[in-house]
């Protein structure tokens, strides 16, 4: 049977979208047997009492009211909401939060026949449900090694943005390598932190302290950062964390409350390897720090005009070979789109990595590279950044297309970095990647041939 296409109006255009539907058409899809499992998987836990979803999905009742709207978001790929293209660079991803196809075929179908509840003597698996208190990589590692809290305080309801400047001395005795880290803002102080940097600060031999390098970085939504096997993004002995931590008094997107935050503090939780890890062959350094974007700047700064566009971009190189492990754009409330490029001067040849079409900074994702995938960049070959801004009315974001928005660290205002996690290598580590990456692909079409 041949696909369904579905037209929707949109403010600036027709579009057309394609569900592939011809499994779904020959059988009656319903909520108890096909749908029910999808939402519980992966909706829930937003949708739920006390979630930050503006509706409850945890039974028919509560999903057939919805139905309509839940096709539309999921057909559009606005939920779950993981903005990251299809069909454009690498798509192996952790903590990767979109949808299958499928699945999307199947939640539209459901909603074409009716969205019917199907056999009630079925009775769908109950979703299992974090604790939001919980840390996201718990399951995986158990709890962190070390917790990394900043100070208290109380952020009012209205106001201008506030930021918090602070040493803390995490007591960390010995180097480590870090194996994950999340920054989770505790309890409500999550409406209100825009973000959360976190710097590392050492001692030298005056007895000065001298920046060592980035810890992590935090925006909202963001779910954490994983090293990659065979990797040391070190903490060294007696080093000290330098919070800089931005806030905006009544909140900001989906978990804003509007209220007073009493004892705001944000935490970093750190899953450090064993203590010997650096020392075993073949461990690599690997550094997060921030890429700026400075071609497209006026006059040396960013400015979006009213009703207007802006594009920026910024391009890196690297004297020795590298593995790109993760990216994660970060701008305001115009920035709407974002991508990663490798651009070969030897080949004149560009190739796409990453794309974000339809960014927003209520949810920042760092997309963390699967490492059998991750761009390996010979030395000389260029990473690209891009990254565009809209103004007008036309970007649901936009709290005033009249205004003129400059480069700044206010909400209200515009930044143009991407924060990208990268491993150095050296020769021999770079061509044991390519080596075996060109043995899987072996692997690969040989097994395709039977």
């Amino acid at each position: 049977m041949k696909n369904i296409y579905k037209k929707i109006a949109l403010s600036g255009g027709v579009l057309t979208l394609s569900f592939g539907l011809s499994a779904q058409a020959q059988e009656e899809v319903t909520y108890n047997s096909h749908v029910a499992q999808i939402i519980n998987e992966n909706c829930v836990v937003c949708h739920r009492e006390g979630g930050i979803g503006p509706m409850q999905l945890e039974d028919y009742d509560q999903v057939r009211p919805w139905a309509p709207l839940i096709s539309f978001k999921v057909a559009r790929r606005e939920m779950p909401p993981y903005a990251y293209d299809q069909h454009i660079g690498i798509q192996d991803l952790e903590g990767d939060w979109r949808l299958q196809q499928e699945e999307i075929d199947t939640i539209v179908a459901w909603v074409e026949q009716g969205a019917p509840l199907g056999d009630t003597d079925i009775l769908p698996v109950a979703p299992v449900l974090p604790d939001p208190s919980e840390w996201n990589f718990a399951p995986l590692f158990g709890q962190p090694d070390l917790i990394v809290a900043s100070n208290s305080y109380d952020i009012p309801a209205t106001g201008n943005d506030l930021w918090s400047k602070e040493f803390v001395d995490p007591g960390l005795t010995q180097d480590r390598c870090i194996k994950a880290v999340q920054v989770k803002p505790r309890g409500e102080a999550k409406a209100v932190v825009h973000h959360a940097n976190s710097d590392v600060y050492i001692y030298n031999e005056d007895g000065e302290l001298e920046p060592y390098g980035q810890l992590t970085e935090y925006a909202m939504g963001k779910w954490g950062e994983l090293m990659p096997k065979g990797v040391c993004r070190t903490m060294p002995a007696n080093s000290l964390v330098r919070w800089d931590i931005h806030m905006f008094p009544g909140g900001v997107g989906a978990t804003a409350e509007g209220d007073m935050i009493k004892d705001n503090v944000v935490e970093i939780g750190l899953w450090f390897h064993d203590d010997d890890f650096a020392g075993q062959e073949g461990i690599y350094k690997q550094d997060l720090r921030l890429y700026p974007m400075r071609e497209g700047y006026e006059n040396g700064h960013l400015i979006v005009p009213p009703h207007g566009y802006t594009m920026t971009q910024g391009f890196h190189t690297f004297d020795h070979p590298v593995r790109i492990d993760s990216f994660q754009p970060h701008g305001h409330l115009r920035m709407n789109a974002a991508s990663l490029e490798i651009f070969d001067s030897a080949t004149g040849r560009t190739t796409p990595i990453s794309q974000i079409s339809n960014w927003s900074a209520t949810w920042h994702h760092s997309h963390i590279y699967d490492p059998e995938v991750a761009p390996l960049l010979a030395p000389g070959q260029i990473m690209v950044i891009k990254q565009w801004y809209d103004n007008t009315d036309k970007n649901p974001n936009n709290p005033d297309p009249d205004q003129w928005v400059y480069g700044g660290s206010r909400t209200g205002d515009e930044m143009s970095h991407a924060w990208i996690a990268i491993t150095h290598l050296d020769d021999v580590g770079y061509d044991k990647l390519l080596a075996e990456r060109r043995e899987a692909e072996m692997r690969s079409l040989a097994g395709s041939d039977d």
